[in-house]
């Protein structure tokens, strides 16, 4: 088993792993992370082929000291620094124009770099350690659910990643908020982790990119991902049928006398964060269940309920 519960000596080993071009995957904030060497750019094919992840999809590269963005992006805008000072280390990812450092299978192709800084302590212990940059997406096969424990990694990549680091559970749940610098604006490219609110109350007023699902410019861009083996569909009563088995996952409460095989709630009090860290936990272990079909009841589309509706989105539409 190659499973290590995360302390000094494990993260030593596992910094070791990285600097010899090898894969670790390890807990964020978010979700776990498939990493290796972001300057590596052998270490970093290593991700593709382990995740099966489309070569034009970029990845994000994870720093522990802020210093480190000047040498992988150049830009000139206060507005970055705000952003930085303020959300930095937190699920908070950049998109800006890269450096020559900045190898080109990480971008795949791109003129830009997403890079961020993770709100973990064994994740910044790690990248301290192995003294440069790690490119993580998130720890499963590609267009399946993100893991927030190591076990959800154990059962996608098993012998695939050369060690796991086990930190526990992830506390946000839902992979990090990308915004673009481009031409002096702000776009945002992916919800997640922090709110599009809670941005623009430090910098004002962003728009939302345009994803272009032919050549992304960061994750979460494809029409579809993050989506588990079993069927799964937004509630409606008609989907009910007492001849199958239905798992279901509601907001706030179960108001049906349905027999369902497995009904959740992601959070009694309606708290969106709670809801977020609980969304891909309780879909992995409705998965495990041998179940006919996942229905989700949808979410109020204000502050993290964007994040959590743009996930199952993308899941139910690989369903379609």
């Amino acid at each position: 088993m190659n499973t290590y519960k995360a302390n000094n000596e494990s993260i030593l080993r596992a910094s070791e792993i990285i600097k010899s071009g090898g894969l670790v995957a390890f807990p964020t904030e978010t979700v776990y992370g498939l990493g290796a060497d972001g300057l590596n750019p052998i270490a970093v094919a290593k991700i593709f082929e382990a995740k099966k992840r489309p070569a034009f999809n970029p990845l994000i590269l994870h720093i522990a000291d802020k210093s480190w963005l000047k040498k992988l992006s150049s830009f000139e805008n206060e507005k970055v620094e705000q952003l930085i000072n303020k959300f930095w280390p937190g699920p908070l990812t950049l998109v800006l124009p890269k450096t020559e450092l900045v190898p080109d299978i990480v971008t795949s192709g791109n003129p830009t770099v997403a890079v961020r800084m993770p709100n973990h302590p064994v994740a910044l212990q790690l990248i301290e350690m192995s003294g440069r940059p790690i490119a993580a997406p998130s720890a499963n096969k590609f267009g399946h659910l993100s893991p927030t424990e190591a076990a959800h990694v154990a059962k996608y990549l098993g012998d695939k990643v050369d060690m796991i680091l086990d930190g526990g559970k992830c506390s946000v749940g839902v992979e990090s908020t990308i915004v673009q610098l481009h031409n002096d604006e702000f776009y945002l490219l992916r919800h997640g982790g922090l709110s599009k609110e809670d941005i623009e109350k430090v910098i004002g007023e962003i728009k939302i990119g345009v994803a272009d699902e032919n050549k992304p410019n960061s994750p979460g861009q494809l029409p579809f991902h993050y989506s588990p083996h079993t069927p799964l569909k937004f509630f409606n009563e008609k989907f009910l049928d007492e001849d199958k088995k239905i798992g279901v996952l509601f907001f706030k409460e179960n108001k049906y006398k349905f027999p369902f095989a497995d009904a959740r709630v992601l959070s009694a009090s309606g708290n969106l964060r709670e809801a977020a860290a609980n969304l891909f936990s309780f879909l992995h272990d409705l998965e495990k269940q041998n179940l006919d079909l996942i229905l989700v009841e949808t979410i109020e589309e204000k502050g993290l309920g964007q994040a959590i509706m743009d996930r199952l989105r993308k899941a139910t539409k690989q369903h379609e």
